[in-house]
């Protein structure tokens, strides 16, 4: 049996047999947006995931923001969305994921956007649940977030280590609650590809982070952590709810030691970068030391080619390691030798470094030189 819902201004239905949203409550308006960089295939299948949304048309509206994308890939894009009554497509000339979804945000009118990436396929009712999760929690949580179950484009092999799921974009725990306490497992964080952010205090606060995000091969990431922890410290909710679901279509080409080992170095540096943002540099330097023993003792398996399985426990700790090392390090001021960087962060004393203000492009090339 159904249950109804009353909201003030129409009946809706959900199918699911949970507490009704209270009468009074305001359902959330919804701007679904996806970045893209010429990937139009993922787009498709993308688009159609949003077409068939149990709200409707007129329940959400779309956004799609090309990245850059080549003339061509831009055509095929703008074909891709004229057919679909509420979607619109902008681009930005800027390269990065952080600042197609600011463009996503300031061209939105809702009250949330709901982000995914272009190779997710939202669950039918991916909206529907966004809405009602968000109406029945008073004040509306600055951020959700849900369940990224994975659509396998080749198996995942089994040298994978099962702790290092999540690098590939996966949240399988079912359950609710609220970021970065008790109530939900150590260490989880929301992923960009199922991460629904209200649109104003997200804009208020500057959005996301340009210095992070990634640009083409360039892994540097955790833009969408830093929104959430900022949000949640700014006194709004960051709340995890599993029946808010997307799919995400795991390519074959990252399931390989190269691209794992080039992901976990991002990951190290990214990381840096984001205790750095949300005002926590000291976290650096307290990690700092032990980041600098693990490198030494692992270093001996960077001797092993970067296409090999063996030891792998040791160079994704390694690449970890080294991504931290270098990002901690290169924030610091010139002029202070390496001994007294370290000599600092023994004693756990804190000048603010800043963040690398590097030419993107170059500092890729530099990182695919050092980390390997």
């Amino acid at each position: 049996m159904q249950d109804t819902v009353i909201t003030e201004d129409r009946m809706t239905t959900t199918h699911h047999g949970e507490a009704a949203v209270p009468p009074t409550a305001r359902v959330p308006s919804v701007t679904a947006c996806l970045v893209t960089h010429d990937r139009p295939h993922y787009v498709r299948s993308c688009l159609e995931s949003l077409r068939q949304q149990t709200v409707g048309p007129d329940g959400f509206d779309i956004i799609v923001v090309d990245s850059c994308s080549a003339p061509a890939v831009s055509e095929e894009l703008a074909a891709l969305v004229a057919p679909l009554p509420n979607a619109r497509l902008l681009r930005v000339d800027r390269p990065g994921a952080s600042a197609a979804r600011n463009l996503g945000a300031e061209a939105s009118e809702a009250d949330f956007v709901a982000y995914l990436d272009d190779d997710a396929l939202a669950m039918p009712d991916w909206i529907e649940r966004i809405q009602q999760v968000a109406a029945k929690r008073d004040p509306w949580p600055g951020v959700l977030a849900g369940r990224v179950l994975p659509v396998w484009e080749a198996p995942l092999p089994g040298w994978w280590p099962d702790s290092l799921r999540g690098v590939l974009s996966i949240i399988e725990w079912e359950g609710t609650g609220e970021f970065r306490t008790p109530q939900v497992p150590a260490g989880l964080e929301p992923y960009g590809v199922n991460m629904i952010v209200q649109r104003l205090p997200l804009l208020e606060m500057g959005g996301f982070a340009d210095r992070l995000g990634r640009v083409g091969k360039l892994l540097l990431s955790d833009e969408d952590v830093q929104v959430g922890w900022r949000l949640q410290d700014r006194g709004y909710s960051a709340w995890y709810d599993s029946s808010i679901v997307v799919r995400h279509q795991i390519q074959a080409k990252r399931l390989n030691p190269q691209w794992l080992l080039d992901r976990l170095y991002w990951q190290g540096a990214s990381t840096v970068a984001t205790r750095r943002i949300l005002g926590a540099p000291e976290q650096v330097w307290r990690e700092l030391p032990r980041r600098l023993v693990v490198e030494a003792l692992t270093l001996p398996s960077s001797l092993l080619p970067a296409s090999s399985t063996a030891l792998l426990a040791l160079r994704w700790r390694l690449a970890y390691a080294r991504g931290f090392t270098r990002m901690a390090l290169m924030g610091e001021q010139k002029k202070r030798s390496l001994p007294g960087r370290l000599l600092r962060a023994l004693l756990r004393r804190d000048g603010e470094p800043v963040i690398p203000t590097l030419d993107i492009g170059a500092r890729a090339d530099e990182a695919g030189k050092t980390h390997r």
